[in-house]
């Protein structure tokens, strides 16, 4: 199983709008997820940042690399994009982390 580790940055105010629009998550959104084999998705929120943090992990993180082709990962985005930093094309900026230490 390879890990992935990456920041995104909240726009101010928008804490618990970005936590509920997860617990609402499109199911099209989290199949399409669940079929690039991402497990172990988690997003946690340094509030006094209002940085969030992502870990994932995958069989192969370069399938992942299909996502923004998805119609519908582009509607998640284009809905997001009120509430956090985005891209032109309104994919979240997202900062790989290195990784610096495993305990299995």
């Amino acid at each position: 199983m390879q890990r992935k580790a990456f920041k995104m940055y909240l726009l101010p105010g928008n804490s618990v709008e970005y936590k509920k629009r997860h617990d609402e998550i499109w199911p099209e959104l989290a199949e399409l997820l669940h079929q690039v084999g991402i497990q172990n998705y988690s997003i946690f929120l340094d509030e006094s940042t209002r940085t969030l943090f992502g870990y994932l992990e995958a069989p192969d993180i370069s399938t992942l690399d299909s996502l923004p082709a998805q119609e519908v990962m582009k509607r998640w985005w284009a809905y997001m994009a009120d509430i956090m930093e985005t891209n032109a094309d309104h994919s979240p900026v997202a900062i790989d982390l290195t990784p610096v230490f495993y305990l299995a």
